[in-house]
């Protein structure tokens, strides 16, 4: 288990500063700041002041080292919009984040792992095909425009939640539902494969021909056994939760991270963007170690083959 730990954080090490080195990039390539950031009528030597503050006359080679030198010691960067710590600013936003997705993966699994279960346990049923059904329209309805169907409905038709805003638990319902759907439609596809594979193994009709009912059979043996797979995926979109909520944090105007780094994107206030890129990619790293660590309590080979 230990060793499984190490090699994971080890891993994270390249794939942060990979993350930071192309976003610096990228964000470099976008233009000059100072052009957002200060009045049309401000003067050249407004502008090549500002720029030389915040070190962005230099080669980009020796800002990247720069910048990877303050990030070593914990300094994200000052922000050009918010003139506060980076990361400070990213960490006042984080909450409502982490409250849209938890809330969006909470009715997800409600709505998916059941649904998977029963299909494959109904297979060819009316309820397997309307739930396919379903699957597909989940998986290729656009998020905005998923989020602009709900707000049609239930926002201005028949007004029985409010349109956008943080603070009320009627404020998250239609965001978190928007976002929940596609990760829903993926879980429930998977789960029901999942189930139909091991529902045909031998153990399970040995189970079975034990007198073991039915519900004991699925639950017990065939559903453990199927959630490797679920964990795998779940684990890659939690992490899409934290980093692509943006969407769905514009269609509602919800105070998220989402919100904050595509404003920042529009200001070209680098420092923002990449400590929240560094954050989200962080979360990645971490949640990876623990579906690891998962794999190895629900699946005793993977603890027997890492030594475990």
């Amino acid at each position: 288990m230990k060793t499984i730990v190490l090699t994971r954080l080890l891993q994270g090490i390249p794939a942060l500063l990979g993350v930071t080195l192309v976003a610096f990039i990228l964000l470099y390539l976008t233009g000059d700041p100072s052009q957002t950031m200060l009045p049309p009528e401000a003067t050249e030597t407004s502008r090549a002041a500002f720029r030389h503050a915040y070190g962005l006359d230099q080669p980009l080679p020796v800002q990247y080292l720069t910048y990877l030198s303050r990030l070593l010691q914990g300094d994200f960067g000052r922000s050009f919009a918010y003139n506060q710590p980076a990361l400070e600013v990213v960490l006042q936003r984080l909450p409502a984040t982490i409250e849209l997705s938890t809330a969006a993966l909470l009715i997800a699994l409600a709505l998916a792992i059941p649904a998977g279960v029963i299909s494959a346990a109904k297979r060819n049923s009316v309820f397997d095909r309307l739930v396919m059904g379903i699957v597909l329209l989940g998986q290729s309805i656009p998020t905005f425009w998923l989020g602009m169907l709900l707000i049609l409905v239930f926002a201005v038709q028949l007004h029985l939640l409010p349109v956008s805003g943080r603070g009320t638990f009627a404020q998250l319902i239609l965001p978190s539902v928007t976002l929940s759907m596609f990760l829903a439609a993926l879980l429930a596809r998977l789960t029901r494969s999942g189930m139909l594979e091991v529902l045909s193994q031998d153990y399970v009709r040995t189970a079975r021909a034990k007198g073991l009912g039915e519900w004991t059979v699925t639950t017990r043996h065939a559903l453990r056994n199927t959630l490797v797979p679920i964990i795998t995926v779940l684990g890659l979109q939690i992490g899409g939760l934290l980093g692509g909520a943006v969407l769905t944090e514009t269609v509602f105007a919800w105070p998220g991270v989402g919100t904050l780094v595509l404003d920042s994107i529009l200001k070209r206030d680098y420092p923002v963007v990449l400590a929240a890129l560094i954050l989200v990619a962080t979360g990645f790293v971490l949640i990876n170690l623990i579906v690891d660590v998962l794999y190895c309590y629900l699946d005793p080979r993977i603890r027997t083959a890492t030594g475990g």
